[in-house]
């Protein structure tokens, strides 16, 4: 109890500590602003910084949305070593992230770990989507990036917009249809586009990683305090429309306390959000304040609560119905009926039993809804002790879930 109450503690002081960046984006209409951590072009990814420097090919694209976001979508086309230049049919795979982080998150672990590298090296051509609003990705055809209507988005456009881009994108430079791995909101994206029949034509098979598909069960601490109490509801009604928790101030007091070497900051700080990893390296902390965590806006925040508060999936409700029957022709939000998933779809679907976010009983729905699907087009993985961020910074994950998950990507070619 003790424990928790620390990490409870030390998490209300980091939310408080990040109020000047939400207070910033107030504060710059007057001409002043706090101190945020440098923000680089988005006419270029992290290619030279994460993928070079490891001996890869990089390149860096731009994807235009449909309501004019830019986002910086980065390719690894061949692997490291040179056998694997020529190893493989150059398949695409498509890596979407979750919220909060961006594409560098899939090249947190070193080379020989990584779901990215790993992919490349066994003959895959690698896209990683930056989301809109992330470092890489604040570009806009006619927005500011702290202009508010910039934050007007959801889930609703990442599904609508974001995806959609992305994969025709990549489907007309490469000629194929793709193979998409997700983790936590990505796979929500996916799941919740295939349910409108959308994207289908162009994938190959899908990867679930932390599946989210559904959130009334979710055991995150921090996710039920937000969305139980209507903070964020709170917020956006007080106009702050980006939640951001990047602070200078808060990343580099952050970096001096994980150094210290009887302090666990994996648990520390991803505990009371993902529940309790099992196999993160402590040395993988300060890597990862040096590039996350990522703004988002705070209607996806809402948004979210809603889907915790609600327990089924359903587009963005305004609360008013008559909002609702502007935006939807109805009174109430549609859902995302995870039914309408193709039957005949290749799947590889890993959850972990200590995923705070990705619960047990949540995905036991969605598994419900998967009965149906052809059992020879589907795997389902379940390992104990993983938590949320185990499939993106854990030093096994590699053996537990990325050799199963190439092994299955090679029994479809």
């Amino acid at each position: 109890m003790k424990l928790l109450n620390t990490i409870i503690l030390t998490y209300t002081i980091l939310l408080i500590l990040s109020t000047p960046n939400f207070l910033s984006l107030k504060a710059q209409e007057n001409g002043t602003g706090t101190a945020t951590m440098p923000v680089q072009s988005s006419e270029g990814g992290f290619c030279k910084s994460m993928v070079e420097t490891n001996g890869y090919e990089c390149e860096d694209h731009n994807v235009t949305t449909k309501d004019g976001y830019i986002l910086n979508v980065v390719r690894i086309p061949m692997g490291g070593c040179r056998d694997c230049r020529t190893r493989g049919n150059k398949s695409p795979v498509l890596l979407q992230h979750g919220v909060f982080v961006d594409g560098r998150s899939w090249l947190l672990l070193p080379p020989k770990q990584s779901l990215a590298f790993n992919l490349a090296d066994n003959g895959y051509d690698v896209w990683l989507v930056n989301s809109r609003g992330t470092e890489y990705s604040e570009g806009h055809t006619s927005l500011k990036f702290d202009d508010p209507a910039y934050w007007n988005w959801s889930l609703d456009e990442l599904v609508a917009y974001d995806l959609p881009a992305t994969f025709q994108y990549v489907y007309d430079q490469t000629g194929q249809k793709l193979h998409f791995v997700g983790h936590s909101l990505g796979t929500l994206m996916v799941m919740a586009a295939m349910s409108r029949d959308q994207l289908v034509n162009m994938l190959e098979s899908v990867a679930l990683l932390s599946p989210v598909a559904y959130m009334g069960h979710t055991t995150s601490l921090l996710s039920r305090v937000i969305a139980d109490n209507f903070i964020a509801e709170t917020l956006g009604s007080l106009g702050f429309y980006k939640f951001d928790m990047r602070n200078v101030i808060i990343i580099e007091i952050l970096k001096v306390i994980c150094r210290i070497p009887s302090v666990d900051c994996t648990t520390l700080l991803f505990t009371p959000y993902t529940g309790q990893n099992c196999c993160m390296k402590p040395s993988i902390m300060d890597i990862f304040l040096d590039h996350e965590p990522q703004p988002a806006a705070m209607k996806i925040v809402i948004h979210m609560c809603q889907l915790i508060r609600g327990g089924n999936t359903t587009m963005f409700d305004y609360n008013d119905s008559g909002t609702n029957l502007k935006h939807y022709g109805q009174p109430t939000p549609p859902a995302y009926n995870m039914i309408g998933i193709p039957k005949d779809l290749p799947i590889f679907l890993s959850h972990g039993g200590a995923d705070a976010l990705s619960d047990v009983d949540d995905v036991k729905l969605l598994l419900d809804s998967l009965q149906g699907h052809d059992p020879d087009k589907i795997v389902v993985q379940f390992i104990e002790r993983f938590a949320h961020a185990d499939y993106v910074m854990s030093g096994n994950a590699k053996e537990h879930v990325y050799d199963p998950f190439i092994a299955f990507l090679s029994r479809l070619h």
